[in-house]
């Protein structure tokens, strides 16, 4: 093979030596296309191992859940009387700029909450969902396209498991919490979370913050007059122009701090239960 290859002409000598320069240059810059790919199928590819950072900040992390809850639907959750405490859970991210934004308000007050992502929104922000599982946030399956409309079980199967299945090759995170998009339960997503024994999250009090015309206070006013010991409060970082979530979320902690809450994940939430 090397006395044919020496053999060459000088002009095929050097064609030889471009195309083996090009293939090793797109094989050190495979993954940075691939990684904002619309290709779910070509995902393996770039994140096969999870990267240093998230070896640090992530080790074998799964949000599971109590038996008791597992296919189950939970809008709050009975904890002892002596434990004030409510979840925060914020849905449609990751998006940008509004979930940082609201990372570093949290982060600002020492809070922790839960998110529920949506596939095609991790896939879109990958570093953004890295960065909610290394400050410590728990997170949670909301299917790959919000439907609200009646699906298939095989459409079903694909919405949920998609979702997981780039949640676990972006952050390296596996979770067993399912909010269904709209709160809608009878669609067939929540029946398919159920069967896998997702615990299915609903919530006990929301901000109504998707009005269109209504002011941020609002949201504040919802929440710190519904908020209950074991409650699960429901806002949004995605899905549109967030910002007037991020302007009530520092009065709504604060408010609620005020009243005596302490502020834990959903997995927290759902271990607490007698």
């Amino acid at each position: 093979m090397r006395n044919n290859c020496w053999g060459r002409s000088h002009n095929k000598i050097i064609n030889l030596a471009i195309a083996v320069t090009m293939t090793a240059c797109n094989a050190k810059s495979v993954t940075t296309p691939q990684l904002n790919s619309n290709s779910t199928q070509k995902i393996p590819q770039v994140v096969a191992e999870p990267t240093h950072h998230s070896k640090t900040a992530i080790k074998n992390l799964n949000f599971s859940v109590p038996v008791k809850f597992q296919g189950k639907i939970v809008y709050k959750v009975k904890v002892p009387p002596e434990e004030k405490v409510i979840a925060l859970t914020i849905d449609d991210g990751p998006w940008k700029p509004t979930t940082t934004q609201m990372l570093d308000i949290l982060k600002q007050n020492n809070v922790k909450a839960t998110f529920f992502w949506l596939g095609k929104t991790v896939q879109t922000y990958p570093q953004i969902a890295k960065r909610v599982i290394a400050e410590g946030h728990a997170i949670g399956n909301h299917t790959w396209n919000h439907r609200y409309q009646r699906v298939t079980p095989a459409v079903a199967k694909d919405e949920i498991e998609r979702t997981a299945k780039i949640i676990y090759q972006t952050t390296g995170v596996k979770t067993s919490l399912f909010r269904p998009p709209g709160g809608y339960l009878n669609n067939g997503l929540a029946a398919y979370a159920k069967s896998q024994k997702y615990s299915v999250l609903m919530w006990s009090q929301t901000s109504a913050d998707t009005d269109p015309r209504a002011k941020y206070q609002v949201f504040v006013k919802n929440v710190l007059r519904d908020a209950q010991p074991g409650g699960i409060v429901l806002m949004h970082d995605g899905g549109g122009d967030r910002s007037r979530t991020v302007k009530a979320l520092p009065e709504m902690i604060k408010g609620l701090k005020q009243k005596g809450y302490r502020f834990v994940t959903i997995p927290e939430l759902l271990q607490m239960s007698p």
